[in-house]
């Protein structure tokens, strides 16, 4: 589990407020357009270098996957790779390289993206060649074969042969009984074992279209020239008639749960997850704001509560963090862990952190961390506006979660309106036991002989 100096949800909504100023109706920038067929298209004008982030996100990740075909959405993220109708597997790739370009693609829980960052001029060659994978992709018998190894071998490297990701992996299967979060977004082995090419093919057919992507362009472009250009490419597709999405709800949980993984290796390691609430009304809600605020104040910068007191200060840990993600498609948690310091046991450490928050429920927070951890939200914007690559990414995302990139500037308006007294009842209110699931990596004897494992052929990312 990567446990993160800022939350993935607090860094978000600063990001997001950064890359997208306050839109008026004389600076519409970004711009969008929606295709008769669906596809929705951003653009976002940034003229300072003469390169072009183009990215391609489609409404689907692990979420929508059923049991025993785990890891399909993921593996399809491979076979965009593998050739269409008029390209060869690889080919995607060299000419990418060829007009001086990188690429690359991931897949998530909540979606499916691909990106070329490339010179601006070679923009309209990537849209087509994205434009022609989306409904021109071949997966054969042989190429699916050989991909299905590379992800397995994948799943080795990242998942089992990593006691961290072992770890985090059991906590979300424990934590989340009927929710799909509960299933890894890589797929369990034995699903990755009995998958057939006919699965790719059908979670293609059914998810690959038009209506359920959009195509998101950040750098020295015009967007009207953007538009035109999606529109020859993609235009003449039909959009097709979606599955319907039906997400089992999680059960509350009325009691904490624990569990302990054996794994090899040097030191043991805590995680600890309580359920908590997502962001669903942008407007109104106040909670995960403030939920965000709290997870700033731990662990949100190197003088924050938990390095401070438990690193620095009592020396129980060698590293601790706090995530939370407001912006998920499904529910989500607030998570602490960490590292216990030698001379000191994992229980130290849990009561150690959970002292942390107590002390926030029972004494507060003080206005100038309040203030810091806002000004730190604001000051993210000069940074995050370096990169076309990080501003497609946070367009992306917001809309892939369900919101629009528009809500952006109130996001970061509601951030910096959380109050103390609005930090100190989600502390009160959130970390009880009942919801509480604990995990524990007790580490087993490091094989001498063991050789790293090496990165298979075909890993992209």
């Amino acid at each position: 589990m990567e446990l993160r100096r800022f939350s993935r949800g607090f860094a978000l909504c600063s990001a997001l407020a950064a890359l997208l100023a306050p839109i008026s109706p004389a600076r519409a920038n970004p711009y969008e357009t929606r295709l008769d067929n669906g596809l929705h298209v951003i653009v976002k004008e940034d003229h300072r270098a003469p390169v072009a982030m183009h990215m391609v996100w489609y409404r689907v990740g692990a979420i929508d996957e059923h049991d025993g075909t785990t890891g399909i959405a993921h593996l399809l993220e491979h076979m965009m790779f593998k050739g269409t109708k008029t390209l060869k597997p690889g080919e995607f790739n060299e000419i990418v390289a060829r007009a001086g370009g990188n690429d690359n693609a991931f897949t998530s829980h909540d979606y499916t993206a691909y990106f070329q960052r490339v010179p601006a001029a070679a923009l309209p060659k990537m849209i087509e060649l994205e434009a022609d994978r989306m409904r021109n992709l071949v997966i054969s018998d042989d190429e699916f074969a050989r991909e299905l190894k590379v992800v397995m071998e994948e799943r080795r490297l990242r998942t089992d042969d990593q006691p961290q990701s072992q770890l985090h992996e059991q906590l979300m299967a424990t934590a989340f009984i009927a929710h799909p979060y509960r299933r890894p977004v890589i797929g369990w082995m034995n699903d990755l074992e009995n998958m057939r090419p006919d699965d790719a093919r059908d979670w293609y057919r059914r998810w690959y279209a038009p209506n359920n992507a959009y195509v998101v362009v950040v750098g020295d472009v015009d967007h009207k020239k953007v538009f035109e250009q999606v529109k020859k490419a993609y235009g003449h597709m039909k959009p097709v008639q979606l599955p319907v999405r039906k997400m089992t709800a999680e059960p509350v949980q009325t009691g904490e749960r624990r569990i302990t993984v054996k794994a090899p290796a040097e030191l043991p390691q805590l995680a600890m997850t309580w359920k908590v609430p997502k962001l669903v009304d942008v407007s109104n809600d106040r909670e995960p704001y403030a939920l965000e605020v709290l997870a700033g104040i731990l662990d949100g910068h190197a003088a924050s509560r938990l390095p401070k007191a438990l690193v620095r200060g009592s020396q129980v840990a060698v590293e601790v963090g706090a995530y939370y993600d407001a912006t998920a498609r499904g529910e989500t948690t607030f998570m602490l862990g960490g590292t216990p310091a030698k001379g000191h046991s994992v229980a130290e450490l849990e009561a150690a952190l959970r002292a942390e928050v107590k002390r926030i429920a029972d004494e507060g927070v003080s206005e100038a961390e309040l203030e810091r951890i806002k000004t730190l939200t604001v000051a993210a914007q000069v940074y995050k506006l370096d990169s076309t690559y990080v501003q497609a990414m946070e367009i992306g995302r917001m809309e892939a979660s369900g919101y629009r990139w528009q809500d952006a500037d109130l996001m970061l308006e509601k951030l910096k309106s959380v109050t103390a007294a609005e930090v100190q009842a989600v502390a009160r209110k959130y970390f009880g036991s009942d919801t509480l699931t604990v995990a524990v990596l007790d580490p087993q004897p490091l094989d001498p002989n063991a050789k790293p494992r090496a990165k298979p052929a075909g890993l992209r990312h």
